[in-house]
């Protein structure tokens, strides 16, 4: 009975109700004609049901979204190429893509006539207003009689993804004056140990400085090798992110968490823009050990695109992830949200003596809809009195702050109050 249901369409099961009930009643009342039409209504949905299962429903489908990778509120075109891979011509088709829904309302479509091996292409958009990995089909395709009174569902195997990176906000050209290891025009002292020098090999040529013979290798090949020339040392900066679920507040795109990973992707493209190496350090890359590496553009926002809150305790292993990143200098930039003095030390830390630390405090005031401050200060705050001790320039910020205005203050473009 369930499959019947699922096989016919409303009007189809009113027809078979209506024919029992004429059938029943001619029956009884011993009318032939009566019942004769109960059985033709009995029928038609039956048979129609029937003739649409004949048809075979083989297509091959190929998906492509140009591009693959965009930011909130950026479009994607999905290009859908269905192809009739039956052995007969198919028929008139309704068909709807299966989205994940943030990517937006389902797009319904028609499929005409393929003959075996036609093509048909069909093309859509979508945009999302939040970050991650969304899901695209597979395929829904419904068949239905001339009449309306039965129904055919299948869907075409198949799916593939978008991947919407969180909002890049510009930073205009300010970053923050720094001084010491690992700051600007300085030489870190651990280059070497953590392969920036660039060092290789080629054979002598005239005019080369004869002290950049490289003896092991002469030794080893039988002719004078120099050493090239070598690659000056980048800029290290950290980029730490607090993820902890009880910090954060609010929803969606205004609460706090998001704003977060905003100005996390914001700072970290301005910071590779103006030559940093780059060092996310947050849930993800403490637990695959990448938050020692320094990140490209491309990997670093996949990374914030998956980024999710999680349990408090992770924190204690982000900070310990960070510590071999920062104890050879250079800068750090923390995007946490309230801290309690055990954690506020332990992020102080991160500083080394002569390099430049800068924190964004999220206000959970600031998020909280109820509650929400429109100036935020740090005076309710535990932390900052911590950081700023520790020679930190903090920002206590809420939901209406801007991440540009915010960064001018970090970087001294400008001052406001809740910043030193």
């Amino acid at each position: 009975m369930r499959r019947l249901r699922d096989l016919l369409t409303t009007r189809g099961r009113a027809f078979v109700a209506a024919g029992v009930t004429l059938v029943v009643c001619g029956i009884g009342l011993g009318f032939e004609d009566l019942t004769r039409v109960g059985v033709l209504l009995v029928a038609l949905p039956l048979l129609s049901g029937l003739l649409i299962r004949r048809h075979d429903l083989r297509f091959s489908l190929e998906r492509t979204a140009v591009p693959g990778r965009i930011q909130v509120d950026e479009q994607s075109l999905v290009t859908l190429g269905i192809e009739n891979a039956g052995a007969a011509a198919s028929p008139l088709l309704m068909a709807e893509e299966q989205l994940d829904y943030a990517l937006g309302d389902r797009p319904r479509f028609v499929v005409p006539r393929l003959r075996r091996g036609d093509r048909q292409e069909v093309h859509y958009s979508v945009r999302s207003h939040v970050r991650g990995r969304h899901r695209l089909g597979p395929l829904g395709i419904r068949l239905r009689d001339p009449f309306g009174l039965s129904t055919r569902v299948a869907a075409i195997s198949g799916s593939s993804e978008v991947l919407v990176l969180p909002r890049i906000v510009p930073l205009g050209g300010g970053q923050p004056a720094g001084s010491g290891v690992g700051a600007e025009g300085a030489i870190p002292h651990m280059v070497a140990l953590h392969g920036e020098d660039d060092v290789s090999i080629r054979s002598y040529r005239d005019g080369d400085d004869l002290r950049r013979i490289h003896w092991p290798a002469t030794a080893k090949t039988g002719e004078l090798m120099v050493r090239q020339e070598d690659r000056p040392a980048r800029r290290r900066a950290a980029v730490v992110l607090d993820s902890r679920t009880r910090g954060h507040h609010g929803s969606g795109s205004s609460g706090s968490f998001e704003w977060a990973v905003t100005a996390c992707a914001s700072v970290a493209v301005h910071l590779l823009d103006q030559g940093y190496a780059v060092h996310l350090v947050c849930d993800e890359t403490a637990e695959d050990g990448r938050a020692t590496t320094a990140l490209e553009l491309d990997p670093l926002l996949d990374v914030l695109a998956m980024a999710e809150t999680g349990p408090d305790d992770r924190f204690a292993d982000v900070l310990h992830a960070a510590h071999p990143v920062t104890s050879s200098g250079g800068l750090v930039l923390a995007v946490v949200t309230e801290l309690d003095e055990e954690l506020a030390r332990r992020v102080a830390s991160l500083r080394q003596p002569g390099g430049t630390a800068l924190a964004i405090v999220l206000d959970p005031g600031g998020f909280t809809p109820s509650r929400r401050r429109p100036s935020p200060t740090g005076d309710e705050i535990a932390c900052v009195p911590v950081l700023r001790g520790a020679g930190w320039s903090v920002a206590v910020v809420g939901a209406g702050d801007g991440i540009a205005s915010v960064w001018d203050v970090l970087s001294g473009s400008t001052r406001r109050v809740g910043v030193a």
